[in-house]
């Protein structure tokens, strides 16, 4: 089964949590610190691969988790590295967040994205010994690892694309030019998935996609218009097939108008790229006529085919593949890209019911420690947060001592020791 389209729940792992640990030494009480840090969380990456071609396996398991990093222990012995999450996906896949921002267009193999990092690794407090704290009695917890919906979309990869109305011929053509072998049959819209195939030309080739055939309002998403269009998108050319047998209610050059509005609602880039058109089903009677009314009409060249008998389709494939080398001349290959997000803010501050409420990497980290009823924990964890700007903020904020403050699950009393009698 073809599947263009997946949304799916991520969560990198989580980090492990540092220890406190000591080696007993003659004369030394405490000891010497020996608590190993944990390993970091699993990173979650998706994989542009081109030995993947749907995303029918994420449609059947949506959630995904990356490997959490392990504890650290005593004698210095630090905790393995969660291993990544590495998700390959099709070439061509658009990866968005939920709010519909795209990420990442994944068009090169190779090219890959970290969704989301992995959560730190808490420190051993052999890790935190400074000269101030000769021998921490506490150590730093793992960071839980993000998670997220993220939705990705395929846009097939293709040199050219063949648009046209239900039955209009084009997977008798693709059938008849390449090996894919696309369902057949006498009645509209047998075609409910797009096909590639790679057709040879003298000493080159090129990959033309069928594209499920089109109706008026594809644009506004009518007859799947939206998820049929998007893959003509990444095409450098089209092939717009007419289809003159009286099944079709409309005539060819009505078809043709249909059609080019179409693609110019949806979008205008698409619209203006280098196309062929032709009239297809040649051996019916009244083709060539119409072929040779549309090109009096319009001035433009109109070919005319029949992919059943093959008379003229080597003439189009030549004229597709012209239409290619145009298009790859006046535009560069698209390389994809990979939107590098801004760095969060380290925290920010909010009032809710009645008490300040913190919130950010920056605070979070100040405060993840593993005993905060341990009193040299808790200085340690008001020193950070000093440093960190969150006093001040809170302050600047309207904050007065004596009042409730929230980091997380962790609630305190905010002491203003810059104020007059404040402890200095």
């Amino acid at each position: 089964m073809f599947v263009d389209e997946a949304k799916i729940h991520v969560r990198a792992g989580d980090g492990g949590a540092g220890v406190a640990s000591f080696r007993r030494l003659r004369g030394k009480p405490r000891g010497k610190p020996e608590g190993g840090s944990g390993g970091r969380g699993g990173n979650v990456v998706l994989l542009a691969d081109a030995a993947v071609a749907t995303l029918l396996g994420y449609k059947r398991r949506p959630h995904r988790k990356a490997a959490s990093g392990t504890h650290g222990s005593g004698d210095l012995r630090h905790g393995r590295d969660g291993e990544d999450l590495i998700l390959r996906v099709p070439v061509g896949t658009v990866v968005r967040d939920e709010a519909g921002t795209m990420l990442a267009d994944l068009a090169r193999p190779g090219q890959q994205i970290v969704v989301l990092e992995g959560g730190r690794g808490g420190k051993g407090n052999a890790a935190l010994v400074s000269p101030a704290r000769i021998a921490p009695s506490f150590a730093e917890q793992g960071e839980y690892g993000h998670e997220a919906w993220v939705t990705l979309e395929l846009k097939l990869l293709a040199d050219a694309a063949i648009i046209g109305f239900p039955n209009a011929g084009k997977s008798t053509l693709i059938a008849r030019v390449s090996a894919a072998r696309p369902k057949i049959a006498d009645y509209p819209f047998t075609t409910l998935e797009p096909h590639l195939g790679v057709v040879s030309m003298d000493d080159r080739e090129f990959v033309i996609a069928d594209i499920p055939g089109l109706i008026e309002g594809a644009a506004d998403g009518k007859g799947l218009g939206h998820a049929f269009l998007r893959h003509a998108e990444r095409a450098r050319a089209l092939l717009i097939l007419l289809d003159p047998s009286p099944l079709q209610e409309d005539d060819p050059a009505t078809q043709l108008q249909i059609l080019r509005r179409e693609l110019q609602r949806h979008s205008p880039d698409l619209a203006a790229r280098p196309t062929v058109v032709a009239v297809s089903k040649a051996d019916l009677p009244g083709a060539a006529e119409a072929a040779s009314g549309l090109e009096q009409d319009l001035g433009d060249r109109i070919l005319l085919f029949s992919a059943v008998t093959g008379a003229g389709v080597n003439a189009v494939m030549y004229a597709v593949a012209e239409a290619v080398d145009l298009a790859e001349r006046d535009a560069p290959d698209r390389e994809g890209f990979i939107l590098h997000r801004p760095v969060p803010p380290g925290f920010e501050i909010v009032r809710e019911e009645g008490m300040w409420v913190v919130s950010g990497i920056a605070a979070e980290r100040a405060v993840a420690l593993d005993d905060l009823t341990e009193p040299q924990a808790a200085d340690f964890a008001a020193l950070r947060l000093a440093r960190a700007g969150v006093d001040d903020a809170l302050r600047a904020a309207g904050a007065v001592a004596g009042d409730e403050v929230r980091i997380g699950e962790i609630v305190f009393e905010f002491q203003d020791e810059s104020a007059p009698g404040g402890d200095e």
